[in-house]
C-alpha cells in the first residue's frame, strides 16, 4: 500500500506487507519431524503394558505399549527379538529401551525397541514359565509318554562336562553298586551360548549309535543363568524326541528345569541318577549276598548237628547208620532210574504217535495224489465239453447245408448250366438290350464253362411282344 495515498494519509493508518507463505510437501515435513524426534529422543526407557502383539513371519515383532491415558506403537526388529529370553505377549508389563522415530509411510510416531525386560519377575524366570506352560500344553510333560528305565542296562551314556565332579561321583557310585555296568561319557558344554546345540547333538548321536541303553543328562548346581541351557526349548524337544529313556539329573535337589519335566525320570542329583539306574542290579546283589549268608549259616548248622549225632554214636553204630543211609540212597537212585526210563519210553511213544499223525496228514495232502485227482477232473471236464460242442455243431451243420442248397439254387451260375449266357460290354457292364450295342462293339460272353469275345456286326432290335 502506498503511504502517499490520500486515503491512507487521511486515516493515519500504516500497513505492513504480509510475509510470503511456505508450503511444505508432506514428505519434507514428516522427515523434518522424524529428524527432530530422533535427535531429541535417541535413548529412552518406556514402561507400559503390551497389547495387540503381532509377531510377523519375517521375525519382527509389532505391539503397542499402553497405560491408562495413552498408547505408543513399538517395533522390535528380528535381530533384537532373537536375543530376548522371553516371548512378548499381550498383558505383559515390560520396560522397553529404544529410540523414538516416525514411520513415514503412515506419519505415525513409534518406538524402535532395542532391549526389553519384564517388570517384576526376571526375564529368565518369565521365559522359564512361558516355555513350561507351552510345552505342558503340547503334552510333553504327560506321564503317559514317559518310559520306564531298563532294569538291567548294559551301557549308560552320560551327557555332561567331562571336567566336573559330576562324572567322578557318577562313576564312583556305579563302580560300587554295579561294577559290570559300562559308562559312556559324551563331553559337552553345560552352560553358555553353545550348550543347547551341543546337548541336542549329543542326544541325537547317542540315539543313533546303538551303543547305550539309557541316557543321563547331568550337571551340577548353579544359578538360574547357569542352568539356562537346560531350560531351553531346543534341549527340551531333543529330550522328547529321544528313542532311548532319558534321565535328567541337573542341579541340586531343589533345582527344577524344563529338562526335568520332559525327561522320562528326574533325579535330584547326578549321584541319585547313578543310584536309580543301578537300583535293580544292586537289589539283586544284596539279595544274593543275603541268601548266600543264610545258606552258609544253614550249612554250618546242619554240619554241627551231624557232628553231634556222630559223636553220640558208637563206632559200629555209626558205621551201620552210614551203611543204612547209603542203601536207602542207592534204592532211591534205582527207583529214580526206573521212573526216568518209564517216562522216556512214554515220551517216545507219544512222539511216535505224533510222527505217525503228521505222516498221515502229509500223505493226505500228497501233491501227487492231489495232482492225480485234478487230472481226472480235467479229463471229465474235457469229455463234457466235447459232448456239449458236438450236439449244437451237428444241428448247425444241417442248417448250413440247407442254406448252401438254397444259395446254390439262387446262384446265376445255375442258370448258365441250363444253357443261358451272360453278355458283357467292353466296360464289363451287363448287356440287357441290343440298344446298348452298336456295330463294331466288342462284347464278352460268359458261359457255364468258360467265356469268349466277339464283335457286333449288326444289332437287331428286340422283337415286340404281340
Amino acid at each position: 500500500m502506498n503511504p502517499r495515498d490520500p486515503a491512507t494519509s487521511q486515516l493515519d493508518l500504516a500497513f505492513e506487507q504480509a510475509p510470503a507463505r511456505r508450503i511444505w510437501p508432506v514428505r519434507d515435513l514428516v522427515e523434518q519431524v522424524c529428524a527432530f524426534v530422533e535427535q531429541r529422543f535417541m535413548d529412552v526407557w518406556v514402561e507400559g503394558e503390551i497389547s495387540n502383539c503381532r509377531p510377523a513371519p519375517s521375525g519382527h515383532v509389532y505391539f503397542s505399549l499402553k497405560d491408562a491415558q495413552a498408547q505408543l506403537p513399538v517395533v522390535l526388529f528380528r535381530r533384537q527379538a532373537v536375543l530376548l529370553r522371553f516371548r512378548p505377549e499381550d498383558g505383559l508389563h515390560v520396560l522397553v529401551r529404544g529410540r523414538v522415530s516416525v514411520y513415514q509411510q503412515r506419519g505415525q510416531l513409534q518406538l524402535v525397541a532395542e532391549t526389553m525386560e519384564p517388570v517384576g519377575a526376571g526375564s529368565l524366570q518369565l521365559a522359564f514359565e512361558q516355555l513350561k506352560e507351552r510345552l505342558k500344553g503340547e503334552g510333553l510333560f504327560s506321564p503317559e509318554r514317559k518310559r520306564r528305565l531298563p532294569a538291567f542296562p548294559r551301557t549308560v551314556g552320560i551327557v555332561t562336562s567331562p571336567g566336573g565332579a559330576v562324572v567322578r561321583d557318577f562313576l564312583n557310585i556305579v563302580s560300587r553298586r554295579h561294577s559290570a555296568l559300562n559308562v559312556l561319557v559324551f563331553p559337552v558344554s553345560v552352560q553358555g551360548e553353545s550348550a543347547p546345540a551341543e546337548i541336542e547333538g549329543a542326544l541325537a548321536q547317542l540315539n543313533s549309535s546303538g551303543l547305550v541303553d539309557v541316557i543321563v543328562v547331568a550337571r551340577g548346581g548353579g544359578s538360574l543363568e547357569d542352568l539356562a541351557a537346560f531350560n531351553s526349548e531346543r534341549v527340551a524337544r531333543a529330550i522328547a524326541a529321544s528313542r532311548l529313556p532319558v534321565v535328567a539329573a541337573v542341579g541340586h535337589e531343589t533345582d527344577f528345569t524344563i529338562a526335568d519335566f520332559v525327561a522320562d525320570l528326574r533325579a535330584p542329583t547326578p549321584s541319585a541318577a547313578a543310584e536309580l539306574i543301578t537300583e535293580a542290579q544292586h537289589k539283586i546283589a544284596e539279595r544274593v549276598a543275603e541268601q548266600a549268608l543264610r545258606l552258609e549259616r544253614a550249612a554250618r548248622y546242619q554240619l554241627l548237628r551231624a557232628r553231634q549225632r556222630i559223636d553220640g554214636l558208637r563206632p559200629e553204630r555209626a558205621e551201620w547208620r552210614m551203611t543204612s543211609v547209603l542203601h536207602r540212597l542207592e534204592q532211591r537212585l534205582d527207583d529214580t532210574a526206573v521212573r526216568l526210563e518209564s517216562c522216556l519210553r512214554e515220551r517216545l511213544r507219544i512222539e511216535e504217535r505224533q510222527a505217525a499223525d503228521w505222516t498221515a496228514r502229509v500223505l493226505r495232502h500228497d501233491p501227487r495224489r492231489v495232482l492225480g485227482r485234478m487230472r481226472e477232473r480235467l479229463a471229465e471236464y474235457r469229455a463234457r465239453l466235447d459232448r456239449a460242442w458236438e450236439r449244437p455243431s451237428h444241428g448247425r451243420s444241417a442248417d448250413l447245408k440247407a442254406l448252401q442248397a438254397r444259395l446254390q439254387a439262387l446262384s446265376p451260375f445255375e442258370v448258365l448250366h441250363r444253357g443261358y449266357a451272360l453278355v458283357l460290354d467292353a466296360k464289363g457292364s451287363l448287356v440287357r438290350s441290343s440298344s446298348q450295342l452298336a456295330a463294331g462293339d466288342l462284347v464278352r460272353t460268359r458261359l457255364s464253362e468258360g467265356s469268349f469275345e466277339s464283335r457286333v456286326t449288326r444289332p437287331d432290335a428286340e422283337p415286340q411282344a404281340s
